[in-house]
Parts: C-alpha cells; sequence; structure tokens
C-alpha cells in the first residue's frame, strides 16, 4: 500500500537509487535466519529422537535386568523388603547407568567443544549451565525411564520367584 509513494518518493531524492523490494523489516530479519533456524529445528528433532532412544534402551536394560534379578527380588521381599527398598534398589542401578552416560557423554562434549564453537549462538562451547541443565533433563529422562520397571519389581510374587531360576 504505500510502496508506490514510498518508490516515488526515492525517486524524486535520487532518480539513479535502486528499490528492488519494500518488506517489512520483520520479514527481511526472519528471512535471514531461516537456514539457521532450520538446522536449529533439525539438530533439536534429532537431539530429541536420540533421548526417546536412549530412554527406550535404558527401559529395555532396566527390565532386562528385572527379569534375570526375579529371584533375587523375591528372596529380598522374602525376607522382608519392602516396596521402598525394592524400588530403590532397581532405580538407583538406572541411576548408576544415567550417570555414567552423563559422565562420558560430558567427557565427549567438552573434547569436541572446538568444532562445535562456530555453531553456537550466544553461549559459550563450555556453558556450565547447560551442561548441567542438560545432565539434570538426562536424570529425569532414567529416572522416568527406569520407574516402570521398578514399580514391576515391587509386585514380585517372592512365591512365583523363588520357584524360578
Amino acid at each position: 500500500a504505500l510502496a508506490a509513494p514510498l518508490r516515488a518518493a526515492l525517486r524524486t531524492l535520487d532518480p539513479g537509487l535502486p528499490v528492488d523490494a519494500l518488506q517489512p523489516m520483520r520479514q527481511m530479519m526472519a528471512e535471514s535466519v531461516a537456514t539457521q533456524r532450520f538446522y536449529a529445528t533439525l539438530v533439536a528433532i534429532f537431539a530429541g529422537l536420540a533421548l526417546v532412544m536412549a530412554a527406550a534402551g535404558l527401559y529395555a536394560l532396566i527390565s532386562y535386568g528385572v527379569v534375570r534379578r526375579t529371584h533375587e527380588l523375591g528372596v529380598r521381599i522374602a525376607l522382608g523388603a519392602d516396596a521402598g527398598q525394592v524400588l530403590r534398589l532397581v532405580l538407583g542401578r538406572g541411576a548408576v547407568l544415567a550417570l555414567l552416560g552423563i559422565v562420558l557423554g560430558a567427557g565427549g562434549a567438552i573434547a569436541t567443544t572446538r568444532v562445535l564453537k562456530s555453531f553456537l549462538f550466544e553461549i559459550t562451547a563450555t556453558d556450565p549451565v547447560t551442561f548441567v541443565g542438560a545432565a539434570l533433563g538426562l536424570v529425569v529422562v532414567a529416572l522416568i525411564a527406569s520407574y516402570l520397571p521398578a514399580r514391576r519389581a515391587t509386585r514380585v510374587d517372592p512365591m512365583v520367584a523363588l520357584r524360578t531360576e
């Protein structure tokens, strides 16, 4: 709507001035970062998929451990272990695996910071808030992934468990 009068006004000031496309600043800014936004979205999607796969793997590993330890858990319950103790035992295994993964992952992340430094925006390559936030997020995901097998372990019938093996 205002493009024609603006072009006419600019031509009266300087007839040789090229006036190509008039567009809002917001649109120009959005177009200037569109590629970076696309890549950031792509990285976020792959990171989310990796997190889901890690949670599924941890769930499978803890479930397998519960099945393998059914006899032991049955003995513990028969000897008086309450559901909270069994839950803590299984969740502790998941937490140990998660902490091991966090330590190894943080080591790998710190080792690759020089390569990643050029891709980061408004954070340093070794930003402690980012590392702590990622670690806490992974601990939460690991505890959630470990909770279902842990809850199943608390429901082990000692008589059935003692007959297995």
